[in-house]
């Protein structure tokens, strides 16, 4: 798990702590790592860092797929660690509990925005290009190839958007209106 963390150290910043986020979690439950003092200033960043010892399947292929997730924002006021913590946590149990792995363009529902009263209540599933390309997958210890899908709050807007036009014109979009995908309180994309 050390070539994970170096990984991740490399674009996120330090790991300061990795938890699981509520009491009780079911047994294979993946970890939250916080990170923080990375490549972009006044970010911080969360990923899972065990979820990639569940096995997992892509919906289309069938094929095995080792994960982890990743959630990064600028801090709110009065919020130290924001709701990615959490939502990362319940996004992993759901993959585990289903098997199906997440994929590039998928969009994820959450049960309620991501700050109360927003309206930012989905996640989108993507490659972290804000990233460099070498970041976007490693190969473990073991010789596991892991992937790291960065989990994009979405609008409902967007969101259906992704669902009705699909992720490649989705993605055209994020390129010409180049939102800033680390705030919380961003307005929707014009689609």
């Amino acid at each position: 798990m050390a070539i994970l963390i170096d990984h991740f150290e490399s674009r996120l910043g330090q790991l300061v702590g990795a938890w699981s986020v509520r009491d009780g979690p079911p047994e294979g439950a993946a970890q939250v790592g916080y990170f923080t003092g990375g490549v972009f200033d006044g970010v911080q960043s969360f990923a899972t860092t065990t979820l990639h010892q569940t096995h997992l399947v892509s919906p289309t292929t069938g094929e095995s797929q080792h994960l982890e997730l990743l959630g990064c924002t600028r801090p709110v006021a009065g919020d130290e660690y924001g709701p990615f913590p959490g939502v990362l946590e319940w996004v992993a149990e759901r993959l585990a509990a289903t098997g199906k792995a997440v994929l590039r363009g998928d969009v994820v529902s959450l049960p309620m925005p991501l700050r109360p009263g927003g309206t930012l209540a989905h996640l989108y599933a993507a490659m972290p290009v804000y990233f460099d390309d070498a970041f976007f997958s490693v190969d473990l210890e073991n010789g596991t190839h892991v992937s790291v899908a960065w989990l994009v709050p979405l609008h409902g807007v967007e969101a259906d958007y992704v669902t009705e036009r699909g992720w490649p014109v989705f993605e055209e979009e994020l390129t010409k209106q180049d939102p800033d995908l680390f705030d919380l309180g961003r307005p929707p994309m014009s689609l």
